[in-house]
């Protein structure tokens, strides 16, 4: 992933709402405070960065949101993404995120 920062963390996945709502996955606030004070520059409409994500062997292009109730950024995880890696609520996912 050339010219981009990578970032690696550990983190559980939740749900948003009732049924249909989306999944996503909380960047530590350490790490949110970082890519905030280095790249708020490249942040768009919203508080949201465009990142790279993988877990296990799956990359896919994405957003990161910052979520100014928790103040930290939020990652979608896709449908695609959960069924692929059979993915649960709560489950301990190893993320990488490249920024």
């Amino acid at each position: 992933m050339k010219g981009k920062i990578k970032y690696e963390y550990v983190t559980k996945m939740w749900k948003n709402g009732s049924t249909g709502g989306w999944h996503f996955v909380s960047l530590p606030q350490n790490l949110s405070k970082e890519i905030r004070d280095n790249l708020k520059w490249q942040e768009e409409g919203w508080g949201r960065m465009k990142a790279l994500a993988q877990i296990g062997e799956l990359v896919w292009e994405t957003s990161i949101w910052f979520d100014t109730k928790v103040n930290t950024y939020i990652l979608p995880i896709k449908a695609e993404i959960r069924k692929k890696r059979n993915l649960t609520i709560g489950q301990t996912i190893e993320i990488n995120i490249w920024i």
